[in-house]
C-alpha cells in the first residue's frame, strides 16, 4: 500500500490511542511516517524496492543483500527516534512550536 493511504486509515486509529498513553502526536507523526518510509523500501512489499529494480534492471535478489546494512541502520535510527523522544521533539521544543 502508498504512504497516503496508510496515513488516511492509520492516523484517526492510532492517534486517540498513543495520545491516551502519553505520547506527544508531533512524536507520533514522525515515527508513524518514518516506519512507513521503511516499510516502502523493505520486502516483501516493499514498492520503491521493486520499482528500482525495475527500472534499474537488477535483480531484487542482487539487491536486497547489499541493502542489509542500510536497512539496519535504518531500524536503529527508527529506535533512537521511538525510545528517545527528545532527537524528534527538540527543534520543536527550542524554537516554541509545542505547547
Amino acid at each position: 500500500m502508498d504512504i497516503t493511504p496508510e496515513i488516511l486509515i492509520f492516523t484517526p486509529i492510532f492517534l486517540p490511542v498513543v495520545t491516551e498513553l502519553g505520547m506527544d502526536p508531533v512524536h507520533f507523526g514522525i515515527v508513524l511516517i518514518l516506519t512507513m518510509c521503511i516499510g516502502t523500501m523493505t520486502p516483501p512489499v516493499g514498492s520503491v524496492l521493486f520499482v528500482s529494480c525495475g527500472v534499474s534492471g537488477v535483480s531484487i535478489e542482487q539487491v536486497v543483500p547489499r541493502l542489509i546494512p542500510f536497512f539496519l541502520a535504518l531500524l536503529v535510527v527508527l529506535l533512537a527516534v521511538t525510545f528517545l523522544p527528545a532527537l524528534s521533539l527538540g527543534l520543536p521544543e527550542l524554537f516554541g512550536l509545542l505547547g
